[in-house]
């Protein structure tokens, strides 16, 4: 694994997103009691936006992921929204906490539904100038060498709606807490190396406004699974597979989507 120096957010005129108290709660919580599963460095950690709508699009191949994207993010100075299943926002405490920390929900029900929330998401992402995480593999990675498989459309089709940057990421090292489909945190050794990897907007900028095309869909998720990869193979020291794993074409069903 290549090792990288820690960086901290750069230091500007212009001033962050605030981050509002209910994060701060949880953050007191999480981020120390992570700490002492891993130490995350981040590389390249200025190609978030410090301010502005953006859709953060990492790699997934472990349970703990989520965490890991959270407290790199909490540490670039942005919140760290998620999109999540819609049917949890009905859901007594969870589904009110989710609206409190701006969450952004997703349907599932049928494509017009889906359509419908991709709007509005994409439109309160730019009034409140707020970012989302959102896994472009919709669940962990199928690829057996845990490389990015073929992504869903549901990120690049926020992005196209208004034209909002669409970032890629990529860390690697969380599989030494939580191996993959693990349910158990190794807690020995201590303070595992996590690197996470933020890269510049993937460009999508011709394909904008199509964003009902399928065509245009699957150039623009294409883009974007090709900079999460390059981002991964950096960190790994290694290249992926020349081709992209499909789980359809090996008889893998693909579940516990969190995106369309």
């Amino acid at each position: 694994m290549t090792r990288v120096a820690e960086t901290s957010p750069s230091t500007g005129s212009d001033a962050r997103e605030p981050r509002p108290f209910v994060f701060w709660m949880l953050a007191t919580i999480v981020v120390p009691l992570f700490g002492l599963l891993a130490k995350v460095r981040i590389r390249k950690g200025d190609s978030l936006p410090r301010n502005g709508a953006y859709i953060l699009a990492p790699n997934h191949y472990t349970e703990i992921d989520p965490i890991v994207v959270a407290v790199a993010v909490w540490r670039l100075g942005r919140p760290p929204r998620f999109m999540a299943k819609e049917s949890l926002f009905k859901v007594p405490v969870l589904g009110a906490a989710l609206r409190a920390t701006g969450m952004v929900p997703v349907a599932r029900s049928s494509s017009s539904a889906s359509a419908r929330q991709t709007i509005a998401a994409s439109e309160a992402l730019v009034e409140h100038g707020r970012g989302v995480i959102v896994y472009p593999e919709g669940t962990l990675t199928r690829e057996p060498g845990m490389w990015p498989m073929r992504g869903k459309t549901g990120a690049v089709r926020l992005a196209l709606e208004s034209g909002i940057p669409l970032i890629p990421m990529a860390h690697w090292g969380a599989q030494e807490i939580m191996a993959r489909y693990g349910k158990k945190i190794s807690l020995w050794p201590p303070r595992k190396l996590v690197t996470v990897a933020v890269g510049a907007p993937v460009d999508i900028s011709d394909l904008v406004g199509r964003h009902t095309q399928p065509a245009a869909l699957a150039e623009a998720t294409d883009r974007l699974m090709s900079a999460i990869t390059v981002l991964l193979e950096d960190l790994r020291n290694e290249k992926a597979p020349a081709e992209r794993w499909n789980p359809a074409s090996h008889g893998q069903k693909e579940t516990g989507r969190l995106e369309p």
